[in-house]
């Protein structure tokens, strides 16, 4: 019997000695990632640090087998969240194996639908207190507020109001900082990370200053003694027990944790809310019809957690906006054993990558990509072949906070888009620009009572 050999991996055109990709990568690396699937077929190898080779996984099928077991329990996770670790620390994010399965059936209970329906109220008294300091008629860039708002629900929901307004100012600004700091220390090599450059003296006090934060905070509620309330997401994840184990988590871990969830949860929720606001501004028609469906659930009351599950044209645009605007870039594994991927057979320490945005708008799974269509989603539609849409990944290292994620959504935009409209300048388009995530470029737009 005669073996095929598969074909050999391509090397993407555009490298260079010492800096490898890195001209291709820089300042926006959207278009360079966007074009590999068509170039260079299923998987490409590129350099993202210098010394180093990715193979980046392009087709669905193979994304899908890479996420799930049993492929999945070769690998961990990979270069990003190695530099995401130096932030979170062992969290459910970060690890991989029996630690993350650990982690997350310990974790599970602080997302269970009892505590969910707590956190409605919280998210929507955060969204009008923020609503009540717009002026209408102004002009404000809508994801810096979308960023603002959706750390104020976190706070809300994780602190309640164990922050004072000062230490709240100064935790939002260091997450920011060190959000624009990662995505570039990505892309250095390990020695350059310890130089006494601005960019890792920024990075290193931020980091710092947060984890102190959070850990007074931790300390705080454990010495007063209120630590089993359960009015927030810190006095629950404070009690919460391993089912197998009967182990809670230590202050330590309970740290990382809440910086996971205001990391991830910020970035995140702000950005497909803005990027919301933006397709309805652009979409008079699609606007309208949104705002009859919660006209009809809702009335005049405010929204509730059994709403969430009643707005399905709401849920649609959502839906279209996690593909259009996916804020996943470039999400990394390594294999930890010789593994099989499709045709090719990987030695053990590959480093491997995958792009949720260049995915979600390829032409080849989705009929006329960049068209913002919620209809597309309609049951009945036409729909991507399994591993085409993974905007909360995949496997047993789908993201935990999903669902919270798709609440906070629908309460922030229910009860936004019910009083305010947002309108662009004749012309005007906003463009995604990539850093640690996909995000929008500058969106300004004016904000009117409806």
């Amino acid at each position: 019997m005669t073996l095929v050999e598969p074909p050999p991996i391509p090397r993407a055109a555009g490298s260079v000695p010492l800096f490898g990709h890195l001209f291709r990568l820089f300042p926006d690396p959207l278009p360079f990632i966007a074009s590999l699937r068509q170039r260079y077929g299923d998987m490409v190898e590129i350099t993202l640090q210098p010394g180093t080779r990715t193979l980046v996984v392009q087709d669905p099928a193979l994304i899908r087998a890479m996420l799930t077991d049993p492929i999945a329990s070769t690998l961990d996770k990979g270069a990003f969240f190695d530099e995401m670790r130096v932030l979170l620390g062992d969290s459910v994010v970060t690890v991989a194996g029996e630690e993350h399965s650990a982690k997350r059936r310990q974790m599970y209970p602080a997302f269970a639908r009892p505590e969910l329906g707590r956190y409605v109220e919280i998210m929507r008294t955060a969204t009008q207190a923020e609503i009540d300091t717009w002026e209408p008629g102004r002009r404000m860039d809508v994801r810096e507020t979308m960023i603002r708002l959706s750390l104020d629900m976190l706070m809300q929901t994780i602190f309640s109001d164990r922050l004072d307004a000062g230490t709240f100012r100064r935790l939002r600004h260091n997450m920011s900082t060190v959000m624009d700091s990662i995505g570039v220390r990505l892309m250095l090599p390990g020695w350059a990370k310890r130089l006494p450059i601005p960019l890792n003296t920024r990075f290193e006090r931020g980091r710092a200053d947060i984890r102190e934060t959070i850990s007074a905070a931790v300390a705080d509620l454990r010495a007063s003694g209120d630590d089993t309330d359960g009015r927030d997401m810190l006095s629950v994840l404070m009690n919460v027990q391993d089912e197998e184990t009967g182990r809670r988590l230590t202050d330590e871990q309970v740290c990382n944790e809440v910086l996971t969830l205001i990391l991830a949860g910020q970035e995140n929720t702000a950005t497909i809310m803005a990027w919301v606001l933006y397709e309805l501004a652009r979409h008079p028609d699609i606007e309208a019809k949104v705002l009859d469906e919660l006209d009809t659930v809702l009335g005049d009351r405010p929204v509730t957690f059994a709403d969430t599950g009643q707005l399905p044209l709401l849920d649609r645009v959502i839906k279209e906006v996690l593909r259009l605007h996916v804020t996943g870039f470039l999400l990394t594994r390594r294999t930890l054993t010789e593994t099989k991927l499709g045709a090719w057979t990987l030695p053990a320490g590959t480093n491997l990558a995958y792009c949720q945005h260049a995915l979600h708008r390829d032409p080849d799974l989705y009929p006329d990509p960049l068209r913002f269509d919620p209809d597309r989603w309609l049951d009945g539609a036409t729909k991507p072949p399994p591993g085409a849409l993974l905007p909360w990944g995949a496997g047993k290292h789908r993201c935990i906070g999903d669902r919270f994620a798709t609440m906070e959504l629908i309460t922030g935009l229910s009860t936004i888009l019910r009083q305010m409209r947002f309108t662009l300048a004749a012309g005007q388009t906003v463009r995604p620009v990539a850093r640690v995530t996909v995000r929008p470029g500058k969106m300004l737009m004016t904000v009117e009572s409806r």
